[in-house]
C-alpha cells in the first residue's frame, strides 16, 4: 500500500493561491469590460453630438429652416403685392396711364417734360424715373 505523500506548505497553500489567481483575473477582466464599454459609450456620444447627423446639425439645419421660412414669406408678401399690380394694371386705364407716364415717359399733345439730372449717384434712386414737371 502506498502512502499519501506528506502535505508541504506550498500543497496546502496550492489551492488558496489559485483561489487568488482566479480571483484577480476576474477583477481585471471587469476593469477592462468596464473601460471598453466606458470608452464606447464615449464614442458614441460624440457621435450623437457632433455626428453627421447629430445635434449640432439639426440645431444649424433648424436655424436654416427658420430662415428659409422667413425668406418664403417675404418672397410671398412680394408676390402678393406684384399679383395687385398687375390686377390694378388690367382693370384701371388711369393706372396704366401712370404707369406709361412713368416708365417710358409718354406725354399728351401739348405737354413738355422737363428732366433734371439725378444730384446724387446711388444706385437705389437712379433705378427711379427722373423727376418731371408737366407744363
Amino acid at each position: 500500500m502506498r502512502t499519501a505523500p506528506p502535505k508541504t506548505k506550498l500543497t496546502v497553500k496550492l489551492p488558496e493561491l489559485a483561489g487568488a489567481a482566479k480571483d484577480r483575473i476576474y477583477l481585471w477582466r471587469r476593469r477592462a469590460a468596464t473601460f471598453a464599454t466606458a470608452i464606447l459609450a464615449l464614442v458614441m456620444a460624440y457621435g450623437v453630438i457632433f455626428g453627421h447627423n447629430g445635434l449640432t446639425a439639426f440645431a444649424h439645419k433648424r436655424e436654416e429652416a427658420k430662415v428659409l421660412q422667413e425668406q418664403m414669406q417675404q418672397l410671398q408678401k412680394e408676390n402678393d403685392r406684384l399679383h395687385e399690380h398687375i390686377n390694378h394694371l388690367q382693370s384701371d386705364p388711369d393706372a396704366i396711364e401712370h404707369e406709361a407716364r412713368e416708365e417710358l415717359h409718354y406725354t399728351r399733345s401739348g405737354e413738355v417734360i422737363y428732366t433734371l439730372p439725378n444730384a446724387s449717384t446711388d444706385p437705389s434712386k437712379s433705378s427711379r424715373s427722373p423727376n418731371s414737371s408737366a407744363k
